[in-house]
């Protein structure tokens, strides 16, 4: 490994920021490629966001797999090449890639049965409810671009080298932003689609990225074709992706979950225009955290090629300073929102419904957006020493426990909407308790003969 990509030595803090700002930036790309969607979507009408809203947690399940496969072979491909394992480095991609191709044709099957049920268990219902079927259905058939290129970006963001996702993520956006007008309302010879057609204008840009990700990992320093023709499809190495991977996929699918309540008791609680608040909120809280995730990126590769190297100090010292510069930027951020919360939701929908639901959401949710930082952190720093399974159990509480919580604080205390706000706060802080004081007492018990 060159000194340039080998995350053992250093300044940490110059390796945080290599691989975190390019890694935000790309987040930040994504997000705004979300905030599109939402922006045409209004465009429709507030159905349509709403049925967007309804969509997100079906979205996440899918992205949850491809993004916890490729977490996966992030954390598995750093520990390899801080191991100086090369064989293992390659053999790491080529089964991925299978378990990518098996993943992408499946889930088009399971598609049309799947997305009806999970809309439903929403109480979603007439135009919503179309909207978001229509949107859903044509992101699962191309899904299969998805998870190959998660599996890609993992094996580059092992080697430190978060740039070309960001590209892939910038551009993307640009191109979805001439492409969904297009495809929602129709130009020429192409039919109007409306949010079928922000579906394909999301598949389209996902092809894209296939080809351009697949010849930057190609070019990359550590990665060699040959060397992959040599190794064979495994299946200890397979058991060890998912070993890695699905609890990473887990603990974004509890994400799913809790999206899943969330818009529930929003819905019981608010009605449509509540939703349409609720989904336009949470693309403008997901810009204000888009820093601290490539901060999460970062730790992640860093603290797993020092795991691998047995680095002890190393290790502590990336989690404190990551959380540190997380916490800096993240109370910035509740410094913009906060103020700016009327304007922000009223870009989207200029009903004084949705703008006065989603301004009171985005202050009180306020008071949470720290919590995030010690939480993500924390799981970044355990999944680089191979304790990936901790960030399921802690989504669970995370996701779980608002069944009973948002119902005795709405109903039973007859708090209604605000429950539902003031409950995910008092969930989040709770959270951070308990895995601070997990991740000390696994730190120590892992890095005990190390340096």
């Amino acid at each position: 490994m060159t000194q340039k990509d080998n995350l053992v030595k250093g300044d940490i803090k110059k390796h945080l920021g290599k691989i975190a700002v390019p890694a935000a930036l790309g987040f930040l790309f994504s997000t705004l490629f979300n905030v599109v969607d939402s922006y045409f979507a209004g465009q429709i009408g507030t159905d349509a966001i709403a049925g967007m809203t309804l969509s997100f947690p079906v979205f996440f399940l899918l992205l949850a797999i491809a993004s916890g496969i490729g977490n996966g072979i992030n954390a598995l491909g750093a520990i390899a090449l801080g191991a100086n394992d090369d064989k293992r480095f390659h053999a790491l991609f080529k089964n991925a890639m299978g378990i990518a191709l098996i993943f992408g044709v499946f889930i088009p099957i399971i598609a049309p049965f799947l997305a009806r049920l999970l809309f439903a268990a929403q109480g979603a219902e007439a135009a919503p409810l179309e909207y978001g079927l229509r949107y859903i259905t044509v992101v699962m058939i191309g899904y299969a671009f998805f998870m190959i290129n998660f599996s890609l970006n993992g094996m580059l963001y092992a080697q430190g080298n978060s740039k070309p996702f960001r590209n892939f993520l910038l551009v993307a956006t640009v191109v979805n932003i001439g492409l969904n007008p297009v495809f929602i309302f129709g130009f020429w010879i192409i039919p109007a689609m409306d949010t079928a057609g922000i579906g394909l204008a999301t598949v389209l840009v996902q092809m894209g990225g296939t080809v351009y990700l697949f010849f930057r990992l190609m070019a990359s320093p550590k990665f060699k074709v040959k060397r992959v023709k040599s190794r064979a499809f495994d299946v200890q190495v397979v058991k060890d992706i998912f070993g890695q991977g699905i609890p990473a996929a887990l603990n974004n699918a509890t994400i799913a979950i809790g999206i899943f309540v969330i818009n529930f008791y929003v819905m019981y609680y608010g009605g449509t225009s509540t939703v349409a608040a609720y989904g336009i909120a949470i693309r403008i809280e997901q810009l204000a955290l888009v820093p601290t995730i490539g901060l999460n990126v970062a730790v992640l590769s860093i603290v797993g090629q020092s795991y691998g190297a047995k680095k002890k100090t190393r290790i502590y010292n990336v989690w404190k300073q990551g959380t540190i510069i997380g916490l800096i930027i993240m109370t910035v951020g509740v410094v913009v929102i906060v103020p700016l919360a009327p304007w922000l939701i009223a870009f989207f929908d200029d009903s004084s419904d949705v703008i006065a639901s989603g301004t009171q959401y985005l202050r009180i949710e306020a008071f949470a957006f720290l919590s995030y930082v010690f939480l993500n952190i924390g799981i970044a720093v355990l999944q680089g020493v191979k304790k990936p399974m901790f960030a399921v159990w802690i989504g669970l509480y995370r996701q779980v426990l608002p069944l009973g919580l948002f119902y005795l604080l709405g109903t039973v205390l007859a708090m209604g909407i605000l429950g539902v706000w003031w409950g995910i706060v008092i969930i989040n802080w709770s959270a951070v308790i308990i895995t601070l004081l997990y991740v000390k007492k696994t730190l120590k018990d892992r890095t005990e003969d190390f340096e």
